[in-house]
């Protein structure tokens, strides 16, 4: 099982390179961080894990910019979001982001992405709380339509692009999709991913069969779908669970903290991760 981790990189915490180095000297698969533009002082979304919003939420690093540096110090760490919050961004920006991170790196970028719980952050960026979903479906279209080999248009409900020539392309093109189990989740990750990163990764003998079927009454490969649980604290007994369930790779939380404390935790969680470590 390949061990990667996510962590709130922040002005205050240890640095991109110089966590992205440590990860691939020992082993680990890969990092995904997340995205969060602002956070607006005034709010009426609570906290999705309730209490008060923790402080590291309005300092994070642009994801983008920070895996970038990561990428520049290693070979084969693996690079991810988790998550992208996309209908917050321009799709024919975006798609040009990840295109080149994607290129740059050799094709070790993974979009995660969802949908995302704070209203006013994305009322900042006009979207429609009502119909982000719909949203983030039509701008993953798009920007498909822009890696596609050939210079293809696309029309949208809220957007469209005329046919382009548009590279780099994506080596990998590998995109999951985070949020909780359910059947409108569960029809997005069949239409239009990979796979899904369930946050915290409970309930997934109850979930994780139910996409299965979603899934391969689409007609997609059994074999292809990716289950990654994300933001885990892992012990052993849940990550024997999760190998029982088939799945390959595990996202592990660090905290959001300096050089010392992060490092630390990386040696406790360094027992976890396999000879190779292997790449995301």
């Amino acid at each position: 099982m390949r061990i990667s981790v996510t962590i709130f990189l922040t002005d205050e915490t240890i640095t991109p390179t110089r966590l992205a180095r440590e990860l691939e000297a020992r082993g680990f698969a890969g990092l995904y961080l997340p995205e969060h533009t602002h956070i607006p002082v005034e709010r009426v979304t609570p906290y999705p894990a309730g209490g008060e919003l923790p402080r590291e939420y309005g300092r994070t690093l642009d994801p983008f910019v920070a895996l970038g540096q990561a990428a520049a110090v290693t070979e084969s760490l693996g690079l991810g979001t988790g998550i992208t919050l996309v209908a917050q961004h321009d799709p024919i920006d975006l798609a040009k982001q990840i295109a080149t991170l994607d290129h740059l790196s050799g094709g070790r970028f993974t979009l995660g992405l969802g949908f995302g719980w704070n209203v006013e952050e994305a009322d900042d960026h006009g979207v429609e709380w009502s119909t982000r979903r719909e949203l983030v479906r039509d701008r993953m279209a798009l920007m498909q339509a822009l890696w596609a080999d050939e210079p293809t248009a696309y029309e949208g409900e809220f957007g469209s692009v005329r046919a382009s020539h548009a590279f780099p392309k994506p080596v990998q093109r590998r995109t999951l999709v985070g949020g909780a189990a359910g059947p409108k989740l569960f029809s997005h990750i069949v239409e239009y991913a990979d796979g899904w990163l369930p946050i915290g990764g409970r309930g997934l003998s109850e979930s994780l069969p139910v996409l299965r079927a979603a899934w391969s009454d689409a007609g997609r490969d059994p074999n292809a779908l990716q289950v990654v649980p994300y933001a885990v604290f892992p012990n052993p007994g849940k990550l024997a669970h999760y190998a029982d369930l088939g799945i390959e790779e595990v996202v592990v939380q660090l905290p959001p903290a300096g050089e010392g404390e992060v490092l630390k935790a990386l040696d406790e969680y360094a027992r976890y991760v396999g000879g190779d470590g292997g790449q995301v």
